[in-house]
């Protein structure tokens, strides 16, 4: 039994302690993609026990035909996504539509998120510059930069086509380095 099943029929025996070890392994992809989207923290904090509860409710319906962490994840975003569409936020998902070209690589393909963080004030220019993305693309560049998340899991977690992920993070880099260059006042 892969460790996923394992976790889940020890949630279902209600065996002490399994259903806090599945929301300290999940609590973190939860976080990032709730508050990603609705980017306000007590919203997020609030549809991250939505999720969990979700979670409970429904763990039953769990056939391991994905990764727990894609299912939970599916969760996440849906309440996310419906909470922004109460709000009337703008969501990015009719970016998402009909969008499934691949765009080529070129340089934008190649920014390094991680080395973006490295100083402080640099943290704080990509914070920003992140805060001013679409929250599809905010969501998607945390996912696959900060969760290493494969463009595959995204798919499960947003329902979104391949060719569409992979064309928001190239957009959505190419954004941040635009911005992360004029702020440093480089053309």
């Amino acid at each position: 039994m892969n460790p996923d099943q394992a976790l889940v029929e020890a949630v279902l025996r209600r065996t002490p302690g399994a259903f806090e070890n599945l929301m300290r392994e999940y609590q973190g992809l939860c976080w990032h993609i709730v508050l990603r989207m609705v980017r306000q923290p007590d919203d997020a904090r609030e549809l991250c026990q939505e999720t969990f509860l979700r979670v409970y409710r429904h763990l039953d319906q769990y056939r391991g035909e994905s990764p727990l962490k894609s299912w939970i994840g599916r969760i996440a975003y849906s309440l996310a996504l419906r909470h922004l569409q109460r709000q009337r936020r703008p969501t990015g998902a009719e970016i998402a539509q009909d969008d499934a070209q691949v765009l080529p690589e070129d340089e934008a393909d190649t920014f390094d998120l991680e080395a973006a963080y490295a100083g402080h004030e640099a943290a704080r220019r990509l914070r920003a510059s992140l805060d001013a993305l679409p929250p599809l693309q905010r969501t998607l560049l945390t996912l696959y930069h900060l969760d290493d998340l494969g463009i595959p899991e995204i798919a499960q977690i947003t329902g979104l086509p391949d060719g569409t992920i992979k064309s928001h993070l190239f957009r959505s880099r190419l954004r941040l380095r635009e911005a992360l260059q004029s702020s440093d006042g480089n053309p």
